[in-house]
């Protein structure tokens, strides 16, 4: 073996060795949560997290509890953050992959200036917007209702910026013969750029899913009855000083990962496609 395909074959082992750890790094959170739900909540309260594998003490105890916890609250807490997800964030890629495309490939008045207010909104910190955003909400009276936590973010900047930056690529010899053949704009865009946004489509629907599912401040400032809250703060209302939920808080939590990774594992190849050619357009 020659010097030179011996460095190769060492870079190679090393980066192999660094991915693996990355991976493990990334992974050992998930696997103290799921060794932890099929352990007694005493045991949790008593040890904290650990990765003790012991059959003995394992079992599916917590699991069964949590089916049964409150007549099935946590399954509606889980319907409710299915619903707000899924309906976000269809509308919330809808509406700014239209912006984004208008921005890109139209030439207005005031696009600009359109523009630059995207990329400050970008840079406003959401803590920012509670308040104003809280009066609209109670001005509309959808306080305590799902359209109260879905339509404050219907549109999100960073996706408005994203289409836009991925739109700037789209050839203008594309759209002129879509109007050559009689298309009107909605026909172009839905008909002919769509396609072409597939990529851009899956990367920002897996991280505007991932926003949805994890949100917690808003929701918990907008919802009220407990029939009506989302996952993250259902779970978080089973914390109390005592530690005499953790049964159900530890299965719960893993529950409420399984959507997350199906969408990711469905959209994997379109999630990376999207960012890597984004990230070079305009």
């Amino acid at each position: 073996m020659t010097y030179h395909n011996r460095s190769i074959l060492i870079q190679q082992i090393l980066k192999y060795m660094v991915m693996v750890a990355m991976s493990v790094f990334a992974l050992a959170p998930f696997l103290f949560l799921l060794l932890s739900s099929l352990r007694p909540g005493a045991q949790m309260v008593q040890n904290g997290l650990t990765l003790d594998f012991d059959l003995r003490t394992m079992s599916l105890e917590g699991y069964r509890i949590l089916m049964n916890y409150s007549e099935g609250l946590y399954f509606n807490w889980y319907t409710n953050s299915v619903i707000i997800t899924i309906v976000q964030t269809c509308v919330s890629v809808l509406l700014s992959s239209m912006v984004g495309y208008a921005l890109a490939v139209y030439d207005f008045r005031g696009r600009n200036l359109v523009f630059t207010v995207v990329l400050a909104v970008m840079m406003i910190p959401v803590e920012i917007l509670i308040l104003p955003l809280f009066k609209l909400t109670i001005l509309l009276k959808i306080i305590d209702t799902k359209a109260g936590v879905i339509l404050p973010f219907a549109v999100s900047p960073f996706a408005v910026f994203f289409f836009r930056q991925y739109s700037m690529g789209i050839p203008k010899d594309l759209i002129d013969s879509g109007r050559i053949d009689g298309c009107n704009e909605l026909g172009i865009f839905f008909r002919i750029i769509t396609p072409v946004l597939l990529p851009a489509f899956g990367a920002i629907a897996i991280l505007q899913a991932m926003g949805s599912w994890n949100s917690f401040l808003w929701p918990l400032i907008v919802l009220r009855s407990n029939e009506n809250l989302t996952l993250p703060i259902g779970l978080q209302s089973l914390l109390t000083p005592y530690g005499n939920n953790y049964d159900v808080l530890l299965s719960g939590s893993v529950l409420s990962i399984i959507p997350i990774i199906i969408v990711f594992l469905l959209n994997q190849k379109a999630f990376i496609t999207g960012l890597t050619v984004g990230s070079v357009k305009g």
